[in-house]
């Protein structure tokens, strides 16, 4: 194997998220879900957009899966809108819900193309949001019922399973920091949702089992590589917290540990848990390590962090480093680094890249033509470290590239752009742009070389 050639068997794929792609939400039955009221709710979103029609993929999913098998992926990684299945989050099946999703896969395996099936991308049904949301222990139970229902519907087709969709956002960035929907802002909502997110998926993955006999089965995390800012105690010590809040809250209960000690007992003295981990019930962390086969890594950026105003907190220190549309730092030695981290530190037994992409806002030129060479730069660093840490050992089995299409991206509306295909919302005309030729080569080739 050359340097810049990957693993016979290695998978090449792009990854989409129901709310931001499908639209049609008051159709075939579908249910109301927290990004639906969020986003209708003003000031919520950037220029108040929503994913009322977004890529309109719900009627426009042939044309979309023409465009993966002219990528040459063999693999989509999508998911699955938990109130298009059960509008109430629990209780009566919408079989047209269903019917859509298994449609779906049918069109991918003729396709060549193997279905990697999200449950949960952040599309929580409201009803549950009303009776307590993530914060509640009921959304948990309610979700594996949920599992169990699409995995019985499609686990005869479908063989690649991830149960939930970067818990840290579903909890921090929605119930203590307030970006996303449902908007909350409360530290103890936030902790009980992040055990909850876990729970649900611990309690998932046996559902899954019992009807895909056979399936792998994951969750995906969300990383960001935690820098200091300086060699000094206290910026190490800010990046161990930093670390310790973002990726290790999430990955060590996933993998046996528990929760950090050192993060429970900063959080103990900051007086967030004023009544300790009494969300946590007997056998609960059990359930969370379930036995998977697979980890899903999202990846898209670092933080460079110094000492907070007390011990245990950080703040962001902005380097005069290039960064994205999204004005994240450009840093693909952090994917290098992660990627040994969890093969070294872990010892997990399959990795997938399910996320990296990265947001420019290159627009059609005169003749048609989107050039966006700073996306394949991007792409081109990126899988040069995904293959360097595959030739230091780490089991990393595949590649997924955020997004096939330019979508709604959540809070910032459609003001950002992290497709290989290029889409005019106005008109739903799609354009593959140059990144989309060059990605379709490296799959073509499975090498890094010649790519242009």
């Amino acid at each position: 194997m050359s340097h810049t050639t990957f693993p016979a068997g290695f998978v090449w794929g792009a990854a989409t998220a129901a709310y931001q792609i499908e639209g049609a939400v008051c159709e075939d039955g579908r249910g109301e879900s927290i990004w639906d009221r969020f986003s209708h709710t003003s000031g919520k979103t950037k220029g108040g957009a929503t994913g009322d029609v977004a890529c309109d993929h719900y009627h426009r999913w042939r044309d979309d899966f023409a465009l993966l098998a002219d990528l040459g992926a063999g693999a989509y990684r999508f998911s699955v809108a938990w109130p298009r299945v059960l509008p109430d989050g629990r209780g009566q099946v919408n079989q047209a819900g269903l019917d859509f999703y298994s449609r779906q896969v049918d069109a991918l395996l003729e396709r060549g193309i193997t279905p990697y099936v999200t449950l949960y991308h952040w599309d929580l049904p409201v009803a549950l949001e009303d009776a307590g949301g993530w914060p509640s222990r009921a959304t948990a139970e309610a979700f594996a019922v949920y599992a169990g229902v699409v995995a019985q519907a499609l686990g005869d087709r479908v063989k690649h399973w991830i149960t939930i969709n970067e818990p840290w956002c579903v909890s921090m960035l929605s119930y203590q920091i307030g970006e996303h929907a449902p908007g909350r802002q409360d530290w103890a909502a936030a902790l009980a949702a992040s055990h909850h997110t876990l729970l649900a998926h611990g309690l998932a993955v046996p559902e899954i089992r019992r009807f895909s006999p056979g399936a792998q089965v994951g969750i995906t995390l969300n990383f960001t590589a935690a820098v200091p800012a300086s060699v000094s105690y206290a910026d190490r010590d800010a990046a161990r917290a930093f670390d310790g809040y973002f990726n290790r809250w999430f990955l060590d209960p996933i993998c046996g540990r528990g929760y950090p000690s050192d993060m429970v007992a900063t959080a103990v003295e900051a007086g967030l848990l004023p009544d300790g981990l009494r969300f946590v019930q007997p056998g609960d962390m059990q359930i969370i390590a379930a036995p998977t086969d697979f980890l899903g890594a999202n990846y898209y950026t670092r933080e460079v962090v110094t000492v907070g105003t007390r011990p245990g907190e950080w703040q962001p220190v902005r380097l005069d480093t290039p960064r994205t549309a999204m004005d994240w730092e450009i840093y693909p030695e952090g994917l290098y680094h992660l990627l040994l981290r969890l093969h070294s530190a872990y010892n997990l037994p399959k990795i997938y890249i399910t996320e990296n992409g990265v947001s420019y806002l290159d627009e059609p030129g005169d003749d048609g033509r989107v050039r966006d060479g700073s996306r394949i730069d991007y792409l081109r660093a990126h899988l040069d470290a995904c293959q360097r840490a595959i030739a230091a050992g780490v089991p990393l089995a595949g590649y997924f590239q955020w997004s096939l299409l330019d979508n709604f991206e959540w809070a910032h509306g459609y003001d950002q752009r992290f497709g290989c295909v290029y889409v005019d919302y106005a008109t739903q005309q799609r354009t593959p742009k140059d990144s989309f030729f060059w990605y379709r080569d490296v799959i073509a080739r499975n090498d890094l070389a010649g790519s242009s």
